[in-house]
């Protein structure tokens, strides 16, 4: 069901897709569904370039036919569209399993527009049921990990079979289980102020619209 979902999430909101546009390709499985339905609208002819957030992303982009940028020459992206992890209805959400979280929270914060593409599951009355992920430099793995101890997180190193999983950027990506999470904003100010933390995956106000699919339709959800 899930996988349908995403589908047609991810049809929704490639329909904002114009012309001449510079596109943001997010990281994971729903964004996996927009790449088949983007590289058919270039075929037909549709004239964009795409930036994406992860080598994954990249790979797959080019071999469907999408001409790719590097972020390195752009300062501004039209349009991003990407997944999450989990998304309450006032567009706050938890991105970063996926590894991807310090370019996609780069990208989305150049972006004019970001659209969120998620299945039902995804969708919550408030954040709190997914860890929040945080990629770490790894000359301060100890450093971080104590400190995230000391605000109230139960932080895990994320593995790669016997070794730790690495961002595309190399660095460590270490996952936090919070007993609540009441004040997300808070959280992300004191996880920014930890030296070491590269980057956080809470996303508070970078999300303009969402395109949720459930009970057998999509949703368009504008921030409020």
């Amino acid at each position: 069901m899930f996988e349908d979902e995403k589908r047609a999430a991810a049809l929704a909101a490639a329909g904002e897709i114009l012309g001449g546009m510079v596109i943001g390709l997010g990281t994971g499985s729903t964004v996996a569904e927009l790449i088949p339905v983007l590289a058919a609208r270039v075929r037909d002819g549709l004239e964009v370039v795409a930036v994406a957030t992860s080598v994954a992303t990249e790979a797959a982009a080019r071999a469907a036919g999408i001409r790719i940028a590097s972020f390195e020459d752009l300062s501004r992206i039209d349009l991003t569209i990407d997944g999450v992890d989990e998304i309450e209805p006032s567009l706050r959400a938890i991105k970063g399993a996926g590894g991807a979280l310090l370019r996609e929270k780069i990208v989305a914060t150049a972006s004019v527009r970001m659209v969120a593409i998620a299945d039902s599951s995804k969708f919550s009355a408030a954040l709190g049921s997914r860890r929040v992920a945080v990629e770490v430099l790894p000359f301060a793995r100890e450093f971080v990990m104590q400190a995230l101890g000391a605000i109230g997180a139960v932080p895990e190193l994320r593995m790669a079979g016997e070794q730790p999983a690495r961002s595309d950027q190399g660095n460590l990506l270490v996952d936090c289980a919070f007993a609540q999470l009441h004040d997300p904003a808070g959280l992300a100010r004191r996880l920014s102020d930890i030296p070491g933390v590269m980057g956080h995956g809470l996303f508070l106000g970078e999300i303009d619209a969402l395109y949720l699919a459930r009970k057998g339709r999509v949703e368009r959800i504008e921030r409020p």
